[in-house]
């Protein structure tokens, strides 16, 4: 019998996982209503609802009339809920959903009485280096984590230091992590030795002083009735986790340090191959945070009318649940990944539609011969845009000047010529609208109608008319307008706009021209030609002329980058400081035959990486863009065999049995740009297998650097290993992954490796396997869930992913900018004002620069801007923010204001500490 235990009941409530959602919802509404009946039939009885308010709401939508009686236990402080809306995997979503989850659940906790004071984060696989700064930014004194700790930690509590020095008080979760005292109460007869046991066990981590956390709950497990009874019985007293936390100060004296992102396998699994499982659905994890983030919310921001809260909080809503630590790691059955991937479609929509209704304002300005050129970054930016024009004049700015473009294609004219029954045609007609265009005019002659159609039409149209004019027709013509698709050079205001038009050239401002093989940087020749060569005029004003882009035999070259095509389709790339690599871009094809947490390469694996046969072709030679077509054929073994390890067939394999795989890659080389861009696509007819894209180093690497969540991570060539669970130095990446002189640009977060002892850089681009989880697996040594088959996790059928190669030089300070513009392609939208008006002058919205200053977030809250910065330096650095506000002031993650900012004529200047995350508070 001791008084040293502190037991906590709790439950461990994975929202969907081996079941959907609503499948488990079922089962948590049964468990809550016990949890709420035995608390008021026990006063004693305390319960911790597993750190996510998603349990309460998702009880509250079928049972609202116990809301009350929730509240009321947590003012008691007997039901401790939040602090978080979801229990997310970290490393897969951005900084900026990690801080909108923390703030659902906070503020949503605050209505019922407050949030538990704890970053209780159980059962994430690892955990991000900026974690610690983000909780004490939210007020939060105290972490509590289990997985990925690294076996340096020999106590139950250490300070977890963040990159910019932030040192939270953290308490692990040893000896069995957040069910350590599971099996405590199964047996009453022995409820003292079960207690002398625990005591023996846990005194080895905590020492010889204070009270014992005892974790009594597993997954979805429901109170015990008679608990409070039995813990009296053994001396012991029962509390929330926040209650036995909250006995200790926020203090880190004297507590063992701990630094940076936690992904050890030396205590428990961190289940590694979530990363690169169910690959789309990451893909669309990314597309859709890109699109609320950095589209839908700054343009809202600075360029929309009534601020659309409600549309951007239910897709935040689905960002934040779609984030969950068995939600977007594709860990779970086919069911549950498919409701995760439609709530990620929602919330992209969401973000569009938004984004569509800004500029839908702007572009009503826009004559509709003309586009309106929006830039999402917020710095200036000289960069490609395509766009779709009428007719075959040069493009010119709002101030006249030329601006370079290149035709990448023509639209059809002629839609239709057949012979048809006029009649039939008229059927056609809706309005003034035909084929998708609207008509400008028709004829008839000698017996055959002819429409002119084009995108809009200001002309009136008279159906009684033209049918009075269809005897003896016996054929329909539809011509439309000549349009084109042209890749054009903009110089656009940070996060502004400008816009284009086509003009005649007897209107255009003649701006000079400029040296031999470049592009101006506003002005010019057209460059219609689509070939190589340079489009001359340059504006002062608008900065220096930009080297254009050539295709010669099998090369591109902008004078930044020179990539060459190899007779295999891999790549040659040639910095402008003279860093060079070959073989990029080999495809990789090896055997999997694990599950959806771990990878296993097969007993007796084949591995494919090269092709029967690669073409090349040519698609565009610049100025402005240039471009091959690669097509490589391999042939693919169709699947694994002997994957369950029967005694019969003890080995796994990959079959004899092949299948013919067609890899497309893009090869896009673009004026300006000092990286190429690669989209690679095929069709995946093979299960059990991984695809890799190797990347050669200049330079053998010692490390790595990735962007992660507000911060860049380097990590060596191994990992900790220590519990059973192969330690395998695959890592994510969020932006982008440098390392020995390349920089791999993302658009989705990605698993990556360097291999060949750091000579070769490996991203993963597809992970095909058929388990939820396997019992008997090569890579670890106990199941991670149910064995359940997971067929939509072959991922069969076209894939595709985008991303860039970049060369560099010296330190990896370059890369965030590259990835930035990478990532946030300009956005490009047809005008739809009036044809007879001038183009809007250009307009600047937000500018944010600073060496290593990278913007996160800008939206409208309380009726302010809130900025949020992230330093990504390891020096001192300042952010200097310049717009239209008269006021500024600092503020914490949850939106509460600190000291103000100086400013001056709308400029800031704000000192940044190394990896410092700032949120500033702007008005008038």
């Amino acid at each position: 019998m001791t008084a040293e235990i502190v037991v906590v009941p709790h439950t461990h409530w994975d929202r969907e996982w081996y079941e959907p959602f609503q499948r488990f919802r079922l089962r948590l509404v049964a468990l809550l209503d016990e949890v709420l009946d035995t608390m008021e039939r026990e006063p004693d009885y305390h319960f911790t609802l597993d750190g996510q308010l998603a349990c309460v709401d998702d009880y509250l939508e079928v049972r609202p009339e116990n809301r009350d009686r929730i509240a009321a236990l947590v003012e008691s402080g007997r039901l401790a809920v939040g602090p978080w809306q979801i229990l997310l995997d970290e490393f897969l979503c951005s900084g900026e959903n990690i801080v909108r989850n923390l703030e659902l659940g906070m503020n949503r906790a605050d209505k019922l009485g407050g949030a538990m004071p704890v970053g209780y984060l159980p059962d994430m696989f690892g955990h991000t280096a900026q974690m610690p700064q983000i909780l004490r930014r939210a007020g939060l004194l105290h972490a509590c984590v289990y997985r990925g700790v690294p076996s340096s930690v020999v106590t139950d509590v250490f300070a977890w230091v963040a990159p910019d020095g932030t040192a939270l008080r953290t308490q692990y979760l040893p000896a069995g992590g957040y069910g350590n005292g599971a099996h405590l109460f199964e047996d009453p007869a022995h409820l003292p030795e079960r207690a002398a046991e625990f005591t023996e066990r846990m005194r080895r981590w905590h020492g010889p002083e204070g009270a014992l956390l005892a974790m009594y709950g597993t997954d979805h497990s429901a109170p015990v009735r008679g608990l409070p009874g039995m813990v009296a019985d053994i001396g012991a007293r029962m509390d929330t986790l926040s209650g036995y936390i909250g006995a200790y100060s926020g203090s880190v004296d004297g507590l063992p340090q701990v630094s940076g992102e936690l992904r050890s396998h030396a205590r428990a699994n961190i289940l590694p191959g979530v990363i690169s499982v169910r690959a789309h659905v990451k893909q669309a994890m990314g597309r859709a945070e890109r699109m609320v983030e950095r589209y839908a919310e700054p343009l809202a921001t600075l360029w929309g009318g009534d601020w659309p809260g409600r549309f951007l909080d239910m897709a935040w809503w689905r960002l934040v649940d779609a984030s969950g630590h068995d939600s977007v790691t594709g860990c779970g059955v086919d069911d549950t990944a498919q409701q995760v991937a439609a709530r990620i479609a929602e919330a992209e929509q969401l973000g569009q539609a938004i984004r569509d209704m800004v500029t839908a304002r702007l572009s009503a300005a826009v004559p509709s011969d003309g586009v309106l050129v929006v830039n999402p970054t917020p710095a200036p930016r000289r960069g490609v845009v395509l766009v779709d024009v009428a007719g075959l004049d040069p493009l010119v700015d709002p101030t006249g000047a030329r601006v370079p473009a290149q035709t990448l294609e023509y639209a059809p004219t002629l839609l239709l010529d057949a012979e048809m029954d006029p009649a039939t045609a008229l059927t056609f007609i809706h309005g003034t609208e035909l084929y998708g265009q609207h008509i400008t005019g028709w004829s008839v002659d000698d017996g055959t109608l002819t429409f002119t159609v084009a995108r809009e039409s200001a002309t009136a149209f008279n159906v009684a008319q033209l049918r009075g004019a269809l005897d003896g027709v016996t054929r329909v013509r539809i011509v439309a307008e000549a349009r084109r698709t042209v890749a054009a050079l903009v110089e656009t205001p940070p996060l502004g706009h400008t816009s284009i038009r086509p003009a005649s050239a007897d209107t255009l401002r003649d701006t000079g021209p400029a040296p031999d093989g470049s592009v101006a940087a506003s002005g010019g020749s057209p460059a219609e030609s689509g070939g190589a060569g340079s489009a001359s005029g340059a504006s002062a004003a608008m900065g220096a002329p930009v080297a254009g882009v050539r295709a010669e035999e099998r090369a591109l070259d902008n004078g930044l980058l020179r990539v060459e095509v190899a007779a295999d389709g891999t790549l040659a790339l040639t910095g402008a400081d003279g860093t060079t690599f070959t073989g990029a871009g080999r495809i990789v094809d090896g055997g999997d035959v694990g599950d959806t947490y771990n990878y296993a390469p097969p007993a007796e694996d084949r591995i494919v990486s090269d092709p029967v046969s690669a073409e090349l072709t040519l698609v565009c030679s610049g100025p402005l863009v240039a471009a091959f077509d690669v097509r490589r054929t391999y042939r693919w073994p169709a699947a694994g065999q002997g994957i369950e390890g029967t005694p019969e067939i003890p080995a796994a394999a990959r079959t004899e049995a092949t299948e013919e795989i067609v890899v497309d890659t893009r090869v896009e080389l673009r004026a300006g740009e000092p990286y190429v861009r690669l989209h690679v696509s095929f069709d995946n007819r093979c299960s059990d297998h991984r695809v890799r894209l190797h990347v050669p180093l200049p330079a053998r690497a010692a490390a790595s650097h990735a962007e992660g969540q507000f911060a860049v991570v380097t990590r060596g060539l191994s990992s900790e290993g220590g519990c059973g669970e192969e330690p395998l130095p695959t890592f994510p990446a969020s932006g982008w992954v440098a390392a020995g002189g390349v920089a791999a640009l993302l658009e989705h977060v990605t698993e990556y490796e360097l291999v060949d002892d750091g000579a070769e850089l490996a991203l993963t681009l597809l992970r095909s396997v058929g388990y939820l989880s396997r019992n008997l697996h090569a890579m670890r040594p106990e199941p991670a869930g149910p064995q359940l088959p997971t067929p939509a996790a072959q991922s069969r059928g076209l894939r595709s992913v985008s991303l860039a190669l970049m060369p560099y030089g010296g330190s990896w300070a370059a890369v965030p900018a590259a990835a930035e513009t990478f990532r946030h392609d300009l956005l490009a939208v047809p005008g739809t004002g009036d044809p007879s008006l001038a183009l809007p002058p250009a307009a600047s919205g937000l500018s944010v620069t600073g060496d290593g200053v990278v913007m996160t977030s800008l939206r409208v809250r309380d009726g302010r801007h809130e900025l949020r910065v992230v330093a990504y330096s390891e020096t001192p650095t300042n952010a200097v923010i310049s717009g239209t506000f008269a006021q500024a002031r600092h503020a914490d993650l949850r939106g509460r204001p600190g000291d103000p900012i100086p400013v001056s004529s709308g400029t800031v200047h704000l000192p940044l500490r190394p990896w410092e995350i700032a949120t500033i508070q702007l008005g008038n």
